[in-house]
């Protein structure tokens, strides 16, 4: 039963759900655009004690997607892909912490209140781990399944990955080392579950046959990225 489940896929759909990650990891202004916004919304939800904020902040996120990528890349061996979401996740978190950090600054009047959804992002526990995994399973396997993409917002909600990124950035505005080494940690349990559970995912799917055409469409996605810069460079310039 279990197997079936893992081996009823078609080139299509894997081909599909390699492209998506590929896309959806990419280093572009659009993305790291969405991040700042999910972050900020997060930000305020979290500062405002906000359950029903902070699970919208969740849902315009795209963080999911380079971390599963970075699975892939494991999974395929491919050192440009692993660097590439390396680069894409790290980015977007210093994006975010940043965007967090000056919100804090500018709006919250009261940097001593430490709100009660801002400290269950400080704690880190096992069923964080486990809810964390249970995701990622989650999330890798509606991927691919073309019926259930409609199922990976509510997957993202569930995975956190945005509340404690906003959190280390509320630490560092209130200059509060145990909110940031909390959230930041949190962070951490958090995407390791899911790279744990996306990587025996795309394992027993076999997604390694498809390394070559994820290469490609990384290089692709890349120069498409870097025709952008030099389009918006050249209409900068002629605007001088």
């Amino acid at each position: 039963m279990v197997l079936v489940l893992f081996h009823n896929l078609t080139n299509k759909d894997k081909s599909e759900a390699v492209g998506r990650l590929i896309k959806g990891s990419t280093p572009s202004q659009d993305f790291f655009f969405m991040i700042i916004l999910s972050i900020l919304t997060a930000t305020f939800g979290l500062l405002l004690n906000s359950v029903a904020i902070i699970i919208g902040s969740m849902l315009i996120a795209p963080m999911l997607y380079p971390i599963l990528s970075l699975s892939l890349g494991i999974i395929m061996s491919d050192s440009k892909l692993i660097s590439r979401a390396l680069y894409t996740t790290l980015k977007a978190f210093a994006f975010g912490v940043g965007a967090s950090f000056l919100a804090t600054l500018l709006f919250n009047s009261r940097l001593n209140e430490v709100t009660p959804e801002i400290l269950s992002r400080t704690q880190p526990t096992l069923p964080y781990l486990i809810v964390a995994i249970i995701a990622g399973f989650a999330g890798s396997f509606a991927l691919v399944k073309p019926k259930l993409n409609e199922t990976l917002p509510g997957i993202a909600i569930s995975v956190a990955l945005i509340p404690p990124i906003a959190v280390t950035g509320i630490g560092a505005a209130k200059l509060s080392w145990s909110v940031i080494s909390g959230s930041f940690l949190l962070f951490l349990v958090n995407t390791t579950g899911i790279i744990f559970a996306s990587l025996i995912t795309f394992s027993m799917m076999n997604f390694y046959v498809k390394r070559r055409e994820a290469h490609q469409t990384a290089e692709k996605e890349d120069n498409k990225q870097e025709k952008e810069k030099e389009k918006i460079k050249e209409k900068i310039n002629n605007n001088k």
